[in-house]
Parts: C-alpha cells; structure tokens; sequence
C-alpha cells in the first residue's frame, strides 16, 4: 500500500494525517547522554563500579571514553532520528580543560560551555540532572541523611545543578527541566522511616531556595519503589514525590519514570490522573521488565498507552516534557539509542493518528461494544506507511534504511575503543 492509499484510509475516520506528521515535528523529546557510556560520566574514575542503585549489565564493544567520543555517537543517533530532539545531561557529563576539576558541589556553568557549543550548533534544547550517585559522598544516604555534613554537600550540588540549568535554559533559548531524583534508601527493614523523608523535603526546599526562572527551569521530583541495596524502603517513595510536588505547585513539577512503580501498575494511567490537577509534568519513558531495569523502549503496548494518554490529554502542548531513560551495555548502545527514541516517535504518531474524539464521544454515550470494535480495527491501520512518510519528511531514513549505518559506524569507529 503506497502512503496515499493509508492516508485516505486514516481520513476515512476523520483523521488529518497531514497535521499529525506536523505536530509530531514539534514535540521535544529528550535523548538522555548515558546510553552512550554507560553510566559512567567523566568526573570519577571510570574503573569503579556504580553505585547508588546504578547498575548497567553488559560488555558491547565501543563504550564511548572521552567527551569527543560520546558527541560524535550522538551525532551519528541525531542523523537517524526523525521529530525534535533535545539533548539530556547529567551533572557528572561536566567537562574540565586544562586540568582542571570541580567536586560536584562546585560544579559551575563554564564545566557545561561545551555541551552548549555542542547544542547550539545543532539546534537543540537541553535538560539535566543532578548526580546523586556514584560518588564518595554517598554515605550511602544524600540529601536524607543524618549526617549534617554530607547532606550540606549535596544541597550545595543541587544549588549548583539550578544555576546550571538557568545557564543551559539561557543559552539555548529553551526551557530546562532539572529533575531531582536519589537512591536514597536502606536495604532491610528500617527503624525510622519519617526521619529521612523529613530531612529530603528539607533538602530540597533547601535546594529550590536557589533563585531561578520557573518558566526557564523547571525543577521535577522523581520518586522510585525500589532499587539495588535499597529493598526494603526507598525515602523517595511515589507518595513522597507527589505530595512535594503538589505542595510545591509554583516552583517544581511531577516527574513520572515508568520503571519506578510496582509492575501492576501503569503510568498511562497516572498521565490523566495528574494532568486533572498540575499543570504541567514530567515524564521518563524506559522499559522494565519485572523491576527498574532500563530496557531500551520498545514499540509495545504501554508506551503506545502512554503515548495515547499524552495525546489525549493534551500533553504535546507543553503539558508533558518527554525524555527518555534506560541503558544497555550488551547491544551496540548507538542502535539502542535510536531504536528508543523512533519507537517513542512511533508511538506518538500512532497516537496523533487515532480518532480520539470519535472514540470518546463512543464511550460518553455508553456505546461500548462499537468501542470495542473500533479500538480493535485501529491496529490493522496501515500505520507503517504513514510512519515511513513522517521519517522521509524528517529528513531521516525509514525503517529498514538505517540499520545498515549502524553497521557500518561500529566496523568504522566503535572497533577501535579499547
């Protein structure tokens, strides 16, 4: 079928595919840097292990080692995806010149001038993060723990990672959101439980005491169920998040991940449920399986849910900031990059190019059974042919064109990484 032919049958059900591929164009979604390197930054040894319920399985060829090595791999992913990328870092992707070096408490914009080079030249926003992991500083609590001191220093990191983030959002003429999220949490059954949690609101008041532009920065809280050496109680907990978040409506926002929560659960059903009372959040698409895995995101069920809920509720009208999160190390990392990053480009295209009001005026007059049916046809729709138009229109290769290029960049570049 020729992409003609699946546009009248869209149009038959009174879908405008014309202005879908054009509004999908438009929505920023954010590509995290640490698929490229593993989690591993550039400001500690990179010979030790992660920590702070950080852990990246794999060996692949080609980790990226330097700054330069780790630019050019996202450029190779920037040439084969379609839409409106925009870069994601985190606060320990810092480059120092000139032997120089900042603890993370110390970090300033200048450790940040060539990611802004970097996106400056190619057109895109960024958002940022906060390391509060894989540092000797972990005591293993950051900003919950008891320790004066140690929690001075991470509230000085996320002062820090504010003015980064003004910086970036400065520069790039794009909003920045800086989200907050720590492993912050003990491995068996605690004595305590308020205390931490006390002590992190605390910290992040602290933190957003930080003077900044909330339409420039906006500052998100993650939360998490659960996470390596922190079984049995996470301080950040989905309950903690929400209610910092919704107590602090006017200077930070809800950030979802939707590995963070039990596996009966769903975050395409949360998207509507926040959106009903903030006006804005924050969202992380990876793929877990059984647990917070950070599987490369897959054109499954759920994200195309998510990206139904997003769509439906108006989140592509800066409701919803999108960015994307998981590592692998067992699969070249550039491909896990853009397979990733297209299937959420998918998903959202699929979305746009479902007759939401339609179905919706189905079910508020009870005609569930048609509903059914309907929901059924949509996916038989000949979607790859109006997906392979958008990736042309883009600039970018369609599926089945680009993997060959992957290919190629490992026999060419990644071979050579020792």
């Amino acid at each position: 079928m020729s992409y003609e032919e699946a546009k009248k049958r869209y149009e038959a059900l009174g879908v405008d595919v014309e202005a879908a591929m054009e509004k999908l164009k438009t929505v920023p979604v954010s590509l995290h840097c640490w698929q490229g390197d593993d989690v591993r930054g550039f400001d500690t040894d990179p010979s030790k292990p992660l920590t702070g319920g950080i852990q990246t399985t794999g060996n692949y060829l080609g980790r990226a080692r330097t700054p330069e090595e780790l630019m050019a791999d996202i450029d190779k992913v920037l040439s084969l995806i379609p839409g409106t990328p925009k870069m994601n870092l985190h606060a320990s992707y810092a480059i120092f010149e000139d032997g120089e070096w900042a603890d993370r408490d110390k970090l300033e914009p200048k450790h940040f001038k060539k990611w802004v080079e970097f996106c400056k030249e190619r057109g895109l926003g960024c958002d940022f993060n906060p390391t509060f992991f894989s540092h000797p500083k972990c005591d293993p609590l950051t900003l919950s723990s008891p320790n004066e001191e140690t929690r001075k220093f991470w509230i000085e990191h996320g002062k820090a990672c504010i003015r980064i983030s003004n910086y970036l959002a400065e520069e790039l003429g794009q909003p920045c959101t800086m989200n907050i999220w720590t492993g912050d949490g003990y491995k068996d059954v605690p004595a305590d439980r308020m205390g931490p949690r006390v002590r992190y609101r605390e910290s992040i008041d602290e933190i957003l005491s930080e003077p900044y532009d909330f339409k420039k920065v906006k500052p998100c809280v993650e939360s998490k169920v659960f996470g390596i050496g922190v079984e049995a109680y996470t301080v950040g907990s989905a309950e903690f998040a929400l209610s910092y978040a919704a107590a602090n409506k006017e200077k930070c926002i809800p950030l979802m991940d939707n590995g963070h929560y039990h596996p009966t659960e769903v975050v395409s059903d949360k998207i509507p449920a926040l959106l009903a009372f903030f006006p804005e959040i924050a969202l992380h698409i990876t793929r877990p399986i059984r647990w917070d895995s950070d599987h490369v995101v897959l054109f499954d069920d759920e994200t195309k849910e998510i990206a139904k809920e997003i769509v439906r509720c108006g989140g592509l009208d800066g409701r919803v900031d999108i960015a994307l999160d998981y590592f692998d190390a067992s699969i070249n990392r550039i491909s896990a990059w853009v397979t990733g990053y297209r299937n959420v480009q998918k998903a959202l295209l699929s979305a746009l190019l479902t007759p939401a009001e339609a179905l919706k005026e189905l079910q508020d007059t009870d005609q569930f059974t048609e509903l059914m049916v309907r929901q059924e046809e949509l996916k038989t729709m000949p979607f790859g042919e109006i997906w392979d138009e958008y990736c042309r229109r883009c600039g970018k290769p369609a599926d089945g064109e680009w993997f060959p290029q992957i290919k190629e960049y490992e026999q060419k570049v990644l071979v050579n990484r020792k």
